[in-house]
């Protein structure tokens, strides 16, 4: 069977989601996710939505997940030594050591990502999971590839493990290798593109893949790769048993963008008549309708008021009402897509604020587990194993050397244990008084512990315990000479050594004549 034959037998079961995903995005990105086989050179006229929120609520969720995931400023991940496939413990020395080494690898792959476009692309990735649900990556040598839902198919067994993928994509015929356009069967002459499928199998404990045109391997399109280092990553948002495709974000609250849609459409219509200006004028009024028509702005013209009339909706308590509706579900909509609403007062309190926006990220751990483990983890081993074969980075032997996923979720646990810590010792100050945290607390433990939850390297940074017991020795010894030194003057005035009141007192002993 050929790769289109194939993609096409998979394409009905991605017929739902993909109606559903269309769905989605005519109410937030329009231009995001496209139709069914859909490839239109230039410019699409979308329909613009009447309502902003859905827009707004899937970039900022997007950018909070890209964020949460890939942060710019400090590393997702963290290469830590398993001590228990040694057998031997290590000083503390050759610890210190090793940690230099593994943040080295850790820079090397941070600045390699800061100076591609995976962030880019990673951004473009979440915002199709935010709306449709699914998205592929392909993380070539030259950077990463996003695939939308309209170009992929998938399978997958029960496990959710991935067996097969089929992507489609139009190629210009002079950027493909060796390739005959006498074999090609076209319906336009001048059409200058064609479908290239690439299939991707999964073979025990690894993918192969290779591409066709026409249901022609292309040659020199193999490619093969382990599983646990694969550059095809397929994403989902949420998971549903026995599905391959993942639900959107949006598709969960596509009830309150529907009705808020509408409302919107309505108010903004309503609004337009109601702030339509009409004049009537009575057919026995002495004023002509040319006159007033006619009349500037504080002109004078002859005839009686009550002749003269104004046409008015009067729909103000249904627009009220229809407002007060679409308020409520701005709201909701921005909690469902963690949006920060601070209530507007004069006594709102910052703590208010951070109460608030904590509630907010504690909803992202839901979120954060299976993007962790369906991107992170597969992320991070396709780009240790690419710079281990170029030669960035030298080779981490397996089993003794771990990546450990830092970002995501476990960016969350490590906040709330911040806040746990520090509830622990106001609340030990506060009942037991301030002298008890230097009575009970270790200091060295603390300080670590507020590092680690907030992803700092201690090394070379925090003094060891050590260090500050060498330092107190120093500045009480320095303090002890300081003390003496201060003391001399008062000793030379003490009468024994004054020469004034004892010249014989500070006289030299002569040696004997011989």
């Amino acid at each position: 069977m050929t790769a289109k034959s194939r993609y096409d037998n998979l394409s009905s079961d991605r017929s739902q989601f993909l109606t559903e995903a269309e769905d989605a995005t005519k109410l937030t990105l329009p231009y995001l996710i496209r139709g069914h086989e859909e490839y239109q050179k230039g410019m699409k006229q979308l329909k613009t939505p009447w309502q902003s929120v859905g827009a707004k609520g899937v970039v900022a969720l997007a950018s909070k997940l890209s964020l949460s995931l890939v942060p710019p400023q400090t590393s997702f991940f963290k290469l830590q030594l398993d001590e228990s496939q040694l057998g031997e413990e290590f000083e503390p020395q050759v610890k210190s050591e090793l940690d230099l080494s593994f943040a080295k690898i850790e820079r090397t792959i941070l600045d390699a990502i800061a100076a591609s476009d995976d962030r880019v692309v990673i951004h473009q990735a979440l915002q199709h999971l935010v709306v449709g649900g699914n998205a592929l990556i392909f993380m070539a040598k030259t950077g990463l590839k996003l695939y939308p839902l309209n170009r992929y198919v998938i399978e997958r067994d029960g496990n959710g493990d991935v067996i097969e993928i089929i992507t489609k994509e139009r190629i210009n015929k002079d950027l493909i290798p060796n390739y005959d356009a006498k074999d090609t069967v076209t319906d336009e002459e001048d059409d200058n593109e064609i479908d290239v499928y690439t299939h991707v199998k999964r073979d025990n404990n690894r993918f192969i893949w290779h591409q066709e045109v026409d249901g022609k391997r292309l040659p020199n399109s193999q490619g093969k790769s382990p599983i646990d280092s694969t550059p095809w990553l397929p994403l989902r948002f949420n998971t549903v048993d026995g599905e391959a495709y993942g639900r959107g974000r949006v598709g969960q609250f596509i009830g309150d963008l529907k009705s808020l849609e509408a409302l919107s459409q309505a108010i903004v219509e309503g609004s337009a008549a109601a702030a339509k200006v009409v004049f009537t004028v009575s057919p026995s009024a002495t004023t002509k309708p040319q006159t007033l028509a006619a009349a500037g702005n504080g002109a004078i013209v002859q005839g009686r008021p009550d002749d003269i009339g104004v046409i008015q909706v009067g729909k103000t308590a249904d627009f009220a009402t229809a407002l007060q509706h679409m308020q409520t579900l701005e709201k909701r909509l921005n909690e469902a897509f963690l949006i920060l609403s601070v209530r507007q007062s004069e006594r709102t309190t910052a703590e208010e604020v951070r109460m608030t926006q904590m509630e907010l990220e504690q909803q992202l751990g839901g979120l954060f587990g299976l993007l962790t483990v369906e991107f992170l983890v597969p992320y991070l081993n396709r780009k240790l194993s690419i710079f281990q074969k170029t030669g960035e980075i030298p080779r981490i032997p397996k089993g003794m050397v771990k990546p450990i996923i830092v970002a995501g979720i476990n960016s969350l646990g490590r906040g709330q244990d911040v806040q746990a810590l520090g509830g622990f010792l106001q609340t030990i100050a506060t009942t037991m008084g301030p002298e008890a945290i230097t009575t009970y607390i270790n200091p060295d433990e603390v300080i670590k512990r507020l590092a680690a939850a907030q992803g700092i390297d201690v090394l070379n940074l925090v003094k060891s315990v050590e260090d500050v017991e060498q330092a107190e020795q120093q500045a009480m010894q320095q303090e002890a000479e300081m003390e003496a030194i201060k003391g001399t003057p008062a000793l030379m005035k003490a009468p024994m050594l004054d020469p004034s009141k004892n010249p014989q007192g500070i006289q030299q002993p002569q040696p004997p004549e011989e």
